[in-house]
């Protein structure tokens, strides 16, 4: 085996071995229901899981958390809209929403990178780009944008986005 052969190998067995480590502190949080791969990760200096939110924790576990931040990356969770019966007053209304849930963790809508966006009907395509163009600055996220039958809430529209602060 020749040398270069021999230190490809020793690499991709060191590649591995990591990987199988991440993926098993991360199935043990998940067993345990915790993120146990947290703790450590602080401690070397590796991106933490932190939820962002207004007020106190809840006594329960909430169903879902709306934002969260991974090292310099936010995450927000599907926003509605559920007041009136407008396409555009929905659209408006949601990205005011992300608007703020990230102006509190530190971001802004211009640093959004992935933006999903659920229509309720495809007809209101045309109306939700008019409000939407625009709402992320002079370069946009990518989008991936589909119709769904139903979303919760009788919103018409619903988006999530991925951001960096």
């Amino acid at each position: 085996m020749s040398e270069t052969t021999k230190q490809s190998t020793t690499q991709k067995a060191t590649r591995r071995n990591m990987i199988q480590g991440a993926v098993t502190a991360a199935a043990a949080g998940a067993v345990a229901g915790t993120v146990a791969a947290a703790p450590a990760a602080a401690q070397t200096g590796g991106p933490v899981k932190k939820v962002i939110r207004k007020g106190p924790k809840p006594a329960t576990p909430p169903l879902f958390n709306s934002t969260i931040q991974f090292g310099n990356l936010i995450f927000i969770a599907g926003v509605g809209y559920h007041e009136g019966n407008d396409i555009k007053v929905h659209t408006d209304g949601v990205l005011k929403q992300i608007q703020k849930q990230l102006e509190d963790a530190g971001s802004s809508m211009e640093k959004v990178l992935k933006a999903t966006v659920f229509l309720a009907d495809l007809k209101d395509y045309a109306a939700m780009n008019d409000v939407f163009r625009g709402r992320f600055g002079d370069e946009p996220p990518v989008r991936t944008t589909v119709a769904v039958t139903a979303l919760p809430g009788n919103s018409l529209i619903e988006i999530d986005v991925i951001a960096y602060v």
